[in-house]
């Protein structure tokens, strides 16, 4: 893992030496075993290394605050040497309040600029994290929870902030504070040091047994966090199905059992986190009560005075604080590792190569050609394959239909085209290129795709028109709104285009959400238009419209239509007939009738076979 000065977003396009990576070669998560993580402490490190002055800076003001009370237990001694030999307080009571008031306000100071410093750790960690998760390949995202990956930026890296301040500072300033109190200690009485000294020894080598547990019981309780996110994004993606189900119940239960798994692992850690907290406190007891019992008797002797035991006391209990730092420190330290590790899971998923964004098409852009060349592709190595020596030509400009039964691997053209997964095998040739030597941003900008589903984010209107196009002029977006027949919605909403859609446009209707998508890709302008059964969800009326934009937009570009009503078929320049992942027939729709047995049949029940739900059509 590199340095967290440098941008995550920087990194993926650089090999293991730093060189880049030829353009086919893309980013890759590396098999386990193959590398190994740096440490977490060293990955902690390079959170914090851009905010050192900080950190550098709230460690002294805790250092400085340590030393005033450090100082504390020696005026408390000259004010009773004071009082015993019947001389002046007034010097050592006004030393004391200052003292006291200095070291809550440097304590105070020191305070928040740590907590600013580890707000900042984590604001950094979430910015490098949710930059690198946006980049993820569709693939890796194929085989992840969103709800975990949502987990790792929330919660994984909200242990950030505590390991921070307690470990990173809490271990250095409570180390050196802890040395400093014994060695005044020292000062004070080297043989009640002694003593004490064999208590904390003793104690700390039982924490030393504690601090495993703590790691193995802080790690599965972020995983289970994690687990918990999946399962509530699970049901809430699909509410509306559930109800419709009647499946409350049961999913309840299956959300409460994640919630009471991340309970239990967080209990176990708690436990053994505060067995070590308290085992620090009865080390601390133990010790005054020795040092009470073995002074008292030096007092008795002579060996010591009166004033003596008091300092010493005093420093006893001042040991308390650093010594629980520190035991604080080593506790936070093994949450904090846990949690990067999770970070350092998903930093070693696939993701695309990061380059700067692209500038759409301009009006005069010439039409994009397309040419699949003996295309094998399948989604995972142990699902079947989709694609088996996939080929055919698009020329530039027209439009170009893709019928098929379900599963005939049509959908998944459009998919390579975008290059969200890459093909086994074959090549892919956007205007005689490989799209894998384009770069991803250039590619994507000469397209223009509606998927099935016709997906809306949650926001305004507006925000959603201009996503593909954030520079989009007032006359365009017009110029759309009106092709898409979306100006009697624009109309008929309270704020306008400014009026908010809800959670995935729940507040459109189907066929609304189509001509917004349809409207978005359009603003864009592409060279090359991908329609994944783009009007499957409208009227008549606003179907006919819409095809008609379609074959007007096919005179000056290139269309491609994954098509499952025989009235977009028919308006088709060409049309690929596929059937388990391969190309059976080309040509035109009276040809294909003549031709083709399968193209027939589907052209007279005046059907063409419906979308496949997962996407994989």
């Amino acid at each position: 893992m590199t340095s967290r000065g440098q941008s995550v977003a920087d990194r993926p396009g650089s090999g293991p030496d730093g060189a880049e990576r030829p353009a086919h070669e893309e980013p890759r998560a590396e098999p386990a075993g193959e590398a190994e993580a740096p440490p977490a402490w060293r990955v902690l490190l390079g959170y914090a290394r851009p905010y050192r002055a900080a950190l550098v800076a709230g460690g002294l003001l805790s250092l400085v605050t340590g030393a005033t009370g450090l100082a504390l237990p020696l005026v408390a001694r000259q004010l009773i040497e004071n009082l015993s030999r019947d001389e002046s307080i007034t010097g050592a009571l006004l030393l004391m309040s200052g003292l006291v008031l200095a070291n809550a306000a440097l304590g105070a100071l020191g305070g928040y600029v740590l907590q600013r410093t580890a707000e900042s750790v984590v604001l950094g960690a979430r910015r490098a994290l949710s930059s690198f998760l946006l980049r993820l390949r569709i693939s890796s995202v194929d085989r992840s929870e969103p709800g975990d990956l949502m987990a790792r930026i929330t919660s994984d890296t909200t242990l950030l902030r505590s390991v921070t301040t307690d470990s990173l500072v809490g271990l250095g300033t409570g180390g050196l504070t802890l040395v400093a109190t014994l060695v005044m200690m020292g000062v004070v009485d080297l043989p009640l040091l002694g003593v004490t000294l064999g208590v904390v020894v003793l104690a700390g080598v039982v924490i030393g047994v504690i601090v495993p547990h703590i790691n193995r019981a802080t790690k599965r309780a972020q995983e289970s966090v994690g687990l918990m996110g999946a399962s509530l994004e699970r049901v809430l993606g699909a509410l509306r199905t559930v109800k419709a189900s009647g499946a409350e119940h049961r999913e309840e239960t299956a959300v409460h059992a994640a919630a009471e798994a991340s309970w239990r692992e967080s209990v176990r850690a708690a436990k053994w986190s505060a067995l070590a907290g308290n085992t620090a406190g009865l080390a601390m007891q133990l010790a005054f009560i020795t040092v009470l019992g073995f002074g008292g008797a030096r007092v008795a002797t002579g060996s010591i005075d009166v004033g003596t035991l008091v300092a010493f006391l005093l420093y006893v209990f001042y040991l308390m604080a650093p010594l629980q730092q520190v035991v604080a420190a080593v506790t936070r330290y093994q949450a904090g590792a846990a949690a990067i590790a999770r970070i350092q899971e998903a930093e070693r998923l696939p993701v695309e190569p990061a380059h700067a964004p692209a500038a759409l098409p301009g009006p005069d852009a010439a039409p994009a050609s397309l040419e699949f060349d003996d295309v094998r592709f399948r989604y995972a190595e142990d699902l079947p394959p989709v694609h088996h020596g996939v080929g055919f030509t698009v020329p530039p400009r027209g439009m170009t239909a893709f019928v098929g039964p379900s599963g005939a691997g049509k959908t998944t053209v459009f998919s390579l085209v975008e290059r969200f997964y890459e093909p086994d095998s074959g090549r892919i040739l956007l205007d005689g290129k490989d799209v894998r030597d384009w770069e991803i941003p250039q590619l994507r900008a000469a397209i223009g795709y509606v998927e099935q589903d016709s997906p809306v984010l949650s926001g305004s209107l507006r925000e959603n028109l201009l996503l593909g196009a954030p520079d989009a002029g007032e006359d365009a977006l017009a110029e759309v709104l009106r092709t898409t027949r979306l100006e009697d919605l624009i109309g008929r909403l309270p704020e306008g285009l400014d009026t908010l859609v809800g959670h995935r446009g729940t507040k459109l209707s189907g066929g609304e959400r189509q001509r917004v998508a349809i409207a978005r890709a359009l603003l864009r302008r592409p060279r090359l238009l991908l329609l994944d059964e783009a009007t499957s969800q409208l009227d008549a009326v606003n179907e006919s419209a819409l095809r008609d934009t379609v074959a007007e937009v096919a005179s000056r570009t290139t269309v491609l239509v994954v098509a499952h009503r025989l009235s977009t078929v028919t308006a088709a320049d060409r049309i690929v007939v596929m059937d388990a992942g391969r190309v059976r027939a080309v040509g035109s729709h009276s040809d294909l009738v003549a031709a083709d047995p399968l193209y027939a049949e589907l052209a007279a029940t005046q059907f063409l076979a419906a979308a496949d739900p997962s996407g994989a059509a």
